[in-house]
């Protein structure tokens, strides 16, 4: 007997893809569902949320999980986002491990002592290969892992050009055990609208502010009202920061910082949900949050929350 959502021969998994900070797992993301639906910006820790692509095919459903980077955590903050990404491990169909042709990142022994823990197909991604001067460099970097880990497959891409992105997808076709269609086919994601809003206003603050600030904001959603009547959607939404200085950087000088990340914000919020946005900004102080199990809780960041 078949369960409710299933289909004869249909194939549908969840596929983890982890790495180090900054490798470009949510760039593979974005390029894999041909539309964004995970921030992307030139820092580490960018990703701080389990985030799901689906994608639908003919006869298959794929879940990519997006997750934060892995890396030796030093604060109750970072450690969370470590054991999100960690629990997606195992929790996955298949596992794409991605790391950089160029630079080694010392968390990838982390990682696979990990992946050593689990039974389910890992698939080595090597990413940036674009960027290597001397193509034959690649060969030893692939012996090198094959000695420390059985990989069902070896790919190497370039996520930023989205070169190997078709690569990826037919090894994981491959591999995809026999399941469920687990949401409607116009599904792109799991997470709410509210939660896109959030992370698109944060991604503005990393393009606009170079110090270390952005790791020091939270954004949350207080306000969320959809008048469909109107075509718009209203949404008020606070940024909060660690430190009084923090928040005048922020604002900047008349307000024209935090008009500007309001501007950019708002116009791709409209083009992800493809409506008027109304959006209001607010910052707040809120004095180390990272180290407050509470306010990790209320932003999103707490390990249950998952």
């Amino acid at each position: 007997m078949m369960h409710s959502g299933e289909k004869q021969d249909f194939k549908s998994g969840y596929i983890a893809i982890v790495g180090a900070p900054n490798v470009g797992k949510s760039t593979l993301l974005n390029q894999l569902l041909k539309q964004k639906i995970s921030i992307t910006a030139p820092k580490p820790q960018t990703t701080r949320n389990r985030v799901s692509g689906i994608l639908n095919g003919e006869g298959y459903q794929i879940i990519f999980v997006d997750t934060p980077g892995i890396h030796k955590a030093q604060d109750e903050f970072n450690r969370g986002l470590v054991e999100t990404a960690l629990s997606t491990i195992s929790e996955s169909d298949a596992v794409l491990f991605m790391i950089e042709a160029e630079a080694a990142q010392p968390a990838n022994q982390l990682i696979l002592d990990n992946l050593r823990r689990i039974k389910t197909p890992v698939l080595l991604v090597i990413n940036k290969v674009d960027l290597l001067r001397n193509k034959g460099e690649l060969l030893p970097l692939i012996q090198a892992y094959g000695e420390r880990f059985d990989f069902k497959a070896v790919i190497p891409i370039s996520a930023l050009k989205g070169e190997g992105t078709d690569d990826i997808l037919a090894e994981v076709l491959s591999i995809l055990p026999q399941g469920p269609q687990y949401f409607p086919e116009d599904y792109i994601t799991d997470q709410p609208e509210r939660f896109f809003a959030a992370e698109l206003i944060r991604e503005k603050i990393f393009h606009l502010l170079h110090q270390e600030i952005p790791y020091s904001i939270a954004v949350t959603i207080e306000k969320f009202t959809d008048l469909p009547d109107r075509n718009l959607i209203e949404i008020d939404a606070v940024i909060n920061v660690e430190r009084e200085s923090q928040k005048a950087i922020i604002i900047g000088k008349g307000g024209q910082m935090l008009k500007e990340v309001g501007k950019q914000a708002r116009l791709e919020i409209e083009t992800f949900l493809g409506c008027h946005i109304y959006l209001g900004l607010f910052v707040r102080i809120q004095k180390n949050w990272r180290k407050d199990p509470r306010a990790l809780r209320e932003f999103g960041y707490s390990r249950s929350a998952d």
